[in-house]
């Protein structure tokens, strides 16, 4: 059986990256297949659970428990649309006398409304009126005749994570935090300290432990919880809470937590930025005690007080002012880096991925990737390897600024979208080799051997996979016109269809540079005078509390010093 992932949402740019994840989980999921193609080498089922309405009707939702803000869902219901209304059935069930007081639903964004006419509705007599599930398992192409051409939804008409969401929820994922706004300034979550009194209450805690409950109990081989999570504001305490929970309650389980920040900051922002600096330290000290693995995720260069200009790709066009743009790139990394544990076939484990990189108190690791990874038609792996470089050509993606000259301990690599013909060297018999790697007879072969010479003294574990990553709308339009549609380097005049599909190389890293980043956080934060800005002392975090996570700081830091990988 498949190996179940729970996956907890925190936040609301964890809500972006996450409804881009799921949107590339769908894609795949329901991407047309050759009646004698073998099977998908990623098993849905980790991420995935199937369930039936109370009409009947079998659906496939993601096993996802998601908490934001009041205000942060727009059209999009607490309970989804897939299981009726709640509230619907509760005034049907009760037979006395009704009062209703009815609030004007937010209108759908042109996106959702044309996704909803290819869908279907939920009509009266309680039957969703969808695209049937392949294989039970997601909805198959529309007749060709009817099928409407998808609109990719604006950067102006998305404002929420739900306004390009794709994907149907169970009625037992959405988790409102009422006590905060998501808009306007006043009642919003800026704090550490608001985050962790938040599951501190009653309310939340049994609600977030009723849903666990739910889906765990379902589970046959659970292998552990993934968890996407803000940073950057008050969401980092309910992270470090929701942690601290799941490791109490659920020991031995792999617990993988990703420490999300949005795009670049300003300046002129005083507070934001010193709210900023104090929830990452405080998130990254706490999650890193309580999870198996804490990994930032971020487009920026700097975790610090000093902004710098966020990072580049040679294909990519991005604005890193929008969290529709920055969270797609980031869900395409982690769509990659996540490939270990949910493989069909000989999965890794989330517990044997940490163990892997984690070892001598090194909890936190970086991540990086190429998007897409660069191939022109006709060119062999060897030869992509050759001309790509070693680790520091990767784009970084942990807010660890420049990557040159760091030494590597242990790390996970994962290469996918490669068209099998192209794994190996298609030389001529007696040309000399360009390089060892052009000698290897298979592409796990290839790419072992790469991360050998590049790396040699370090742990490695690497996957190739031939499925690449679905970037078809809603995937914001971000690549240059010299790819192909399926994300290969195009000589000569750009193609005419848009890309659907791109190769992607991604890493985690157990790395020397969280020394310098870890150790820079920590002397920005023993630069503030924290009495200064006692609004956020005011939410429950004292000042020991700050000289606590300042050592912590410094004993994760000298963690990554010098050192010899498995000679340490």
């Amino acid at each position: 059986g498949a190996r179940e992932v729970l996956t907890l949402q925190l936040g609301h740019f964890a809500g972006f990256v996450g409804a881009h994840w799921w949107n590339q989980q769908d894609a795949a999921l329901c991407a047309p297949s050759e009646a004698d193609a073998p099977p998908a080498e990623l098993c849905p089922d980790v991420l995935y659970r199937p369930g039936r309405t109370p009409h009947g009707r079998e659906t496939y939702t993601p096993r996802l428990i998601l908490m934001d803000l009041k205000g942060s869902l727009s059209s999009l219901k607490q309970e989804g649309g897939l299981y009726g209304d709640a509230q619907l059935d509760a005034a049907i069930a009760w037979q006395g006398k009704l009062t209703t007081h009815k609030e004007e639903p937010c209108p759908k964004n042109p996106y959702l409304q044309d996704l909803q006419r290819a869908e279907g509705v939920l009509s009266r007599d309680g039957v969703w009126r969808v695209k049937s599930i392949p294989n039970g398992k997601g909805p198959p192409p529309l007749a060709t005749a009817t099928a409407p051409r998808p609109l990719i939804p604006t950067e102006s008409s998305v404002g929420v994570w739900s306004d390009f969401l794709r994907v149907h929820l169970h009625p037992r994922s959405i988790c409102m935090i009422q006590k905060y706004n998501h808009d306007g300034e006043a009642g919003r979550l800026e704090a550490f300290g608001q985050g962790e009194s938040i599951l501190k209450e009653p309310k939340y805690l049994e609600e977030l432990e009723d849903r666990l409950h739910f889906y765990v109990e379902e589970c046959d081989y659970l292998q552990g919880f993934q968890i996407l999570c803000d940073l950057h504001n008050g969401f980092s305490g309910v992270g470090a809470k929701a942690t601290e929970l799941l490791q109490d309650e659920y020991s031995g389980r792999g617990i993988i937590t990703w420490g999300l920040l949005p795009g670049p900051y300003s300046l002129g922002e005083p507070q934001k930025n010193i709210y900023r600096l104090l929830n990452t330290a405080f998130g990254l000290v706490h999650m890193s005690a309580h999870s198996s693995l804490v990994c930032p995720l971020s487009l920026g260069r700097s975790l610090g007080l000093r902004p710098k200009s966020p990072v580049t790709f040679p294909h990519l066009r991005y604005d890193a002012t929008l969290p529709f743009h920055c969270a797609a790139v980031l869900a395409t990394a982690l769509d990659t880096v996540t490939v270990p544990y949910r493989l069909r076939s000989s999965p890794v484990s989330m517990a044997h991925l940490a163990d892997l990189l984690n070892f001598s108190g090194r909890k936190v690791v970086t991540a990086a990737a190429t998007i897409p990874f660069p191939l022109v038609p006709g060119q062999s792996l060897p030869d992509a390897l050759v001309q790509l470089g070693g680790p520091t050509a990767w784009t970084p993606l942990s807010a660890c600024g420049d990557p040159c000259g760091m030494r590597c301990f242990a790390q996970s690599v994962v290469l996918r979208g490669l068209d099998r013909a192209c794994h190996t060297s298609r030389l001529t018999p007696g040309t000399p080799l360009p390089s060892p790697l052009h000698a290897c007879s298979t592409g796990e072969d290839v790419l072992a051997q790469y991360l050998q010479q590049q790396e040699p003294r370090v742990r490695s574990s690497a996957h190739l996979l031939l499925a690449p990553c679905k970037v078809a709308p809603p995937y914001p339009r971000l690549f240059s016109p010299s790819l192909g549609q399926h994300g290969l380097v195009l000589d000569g005049s750009p193609p005419g269809a848009a890309v659907e599909s791109i190769p992607v190389l991604g890493a985690l890293c157990s790395s020397s540079t969280l020394s310098r980043t870890l150790g820079d956080l920590a002397r920005d934060l023993s630069t503030l005078d924290v009495r200064r800005w006692a609004s956020f002392l005011d939410t429950g975090v004292e000042q020991a509390d700050v000289e606590e996570a300042l050592e912590e700081l410094g004993s994760l830091a000298q963690c990554y010093r010098g050192g010899d990988g498995l000679a340490d």
